[in-house]
This record gives structure tokens, C-alpha cells and sequence, in this order.
């Protein structure tokens, strides 16, 4: 009860890999705190997405999806001390989330770790976007009520002409396309 499972799955098919991440609560409905923090992650990751064009780096996307990640969780007022500066906030969001947001995807899943994420996304490339948060049971900067929960939405993402298509997107990820499968 009150715990949350995390899966990272990913598959070949004809050649090409996929990579995606969902969280989901373990009594089929999520909780007040758990249902808070999922929905700040949700909206990190649908910022990110709409950032997904031709023209854009994957570390142009992670400094925004650092930046929204700090924004929410201070406006959720998890952190402890409410004085703390938005240099401190972005360092215990760096380790809230101590991971990119994303990487290309191909033949092989992490494709290919020779590809900088600082290259500029093109037509026809598939990356992954893939915020998450990861709150120890120990941090000390984070209220309690807070503390042992992670949370990755993770989706596959193809870059068009001048935009992108998410193909992933009949996985459900919202609160409550998870909470009605999990009902059945």
C-alpha cells in the first residue's frame, strides 16, 4: 500500500528499438502526494514534448525540463526551507533527477552514445523524453510525506518536418487513463 511501481521497459521490433517508462500506484489509485507529484512530472514531460522540433538540442530540453522541474516542486512546497535560492533549488532538483532528459533511439536503444546531445534534433530521428524524480527516503531538504517516492514518464519520440509525433502515445499515462486500466 502507498508504494508505487516503476517500470523501464523497452523492445525490438523489424530492427528498431523502443524505450518507455510508466509509473504506476501498487492499490490501483494513487494518493493525495503520490497523484501531486506524478501530475508535476506529467507536466514537465508535456513541456518537454511540445519542445520537440527540428533545430532543438536534448540538453536545450533538459535545462527547461530542470528549470519546470524546480518551478513545480517549489510551487508544491516540498522543500523544507523556503528561503532557498533558485541556485539551490536547481542543485537538489539535479539530484532529484539525476538523470538526462532523454536519448536517441535506433537499432540499439541508447543510439548511439556517439551522438552528442547537444546536436541539433533532425527530421526522421527518434529520441526518448523522460523526466523523472526520485525522492530518497533520507533527503533531508524534502518534506517527509514526500520522501521515498519515483516517478519516470518516459515516451518515444519521432521528429517530423517541423514538429513531432509521440509514438507512444496509446500507452496510457495520465492519472486517469492509469488509475480505469488498473481498475479492470
Amino acid at each position: 500500500e502507498n508504494e508505487l511501481v516503476l517500470v523501464d521497459a523497452g523492445c525490438d521490433y523489424r530492427g528498431y528499438s523502443s524505450d518507455i517508462s510508466r509509473t504506476w500506484p501498487v492499490t490501483g489509485r494513487f494518493n493525495k502526494v503520490q497523484r501531486e507529484l506524478y501530475e508535476a512530472v506529467l507536466d514537465v514531460q508535456e513541456i518537454c514534448i511540445k519542445a520537440c522540433k527540428p533545430g532543438i538540442s536534448l540538453n536545450e530540453i533538459y535545462i527547461m525540463m530542470q528549470k519546470q522541474l524546480a518551478s513545480n516542486l517549489f510551487g508544491m512546497g516540498v522543500f523544507k526551507e523556503p528561503s532557498l535560492s533558485r541556485k539551490e533549488i536547481l542543485r537538489i532538483c539535479n539530484n532529484l533527477c539525476p538523470h538526462h532528459v532523454g536519448h536517441f533511439l535506433g537499432i540499439d536503444v541508447h543510439d548511439t552514445a556517439s551522438i552528442p546531445t547537444s546536436r541539433q534534433l533532425e527530421k526522421h530521428m527518434v529520441i526518448t523524453i523522460e523526466p523523472g524524480i526520485y525522492i530518497r527516503h533520507d533527503s533531508s531538504d524534502i518534506y517527509s510525506e514526500f520522501r521515498g517516492i519515483g516517478i519516470r514518464i518516459e515516451d518515444n519520440i519521432l521528429i517530423t518536418s517541423n514538429n513531432h509525433e509521440i509514438l507512444t502515445s496509446r500507452c496510457p499515462k495520465t492519472i486517469d487513463a492509469i488509475e480505469n486500466v488498473m481498475s479492470k
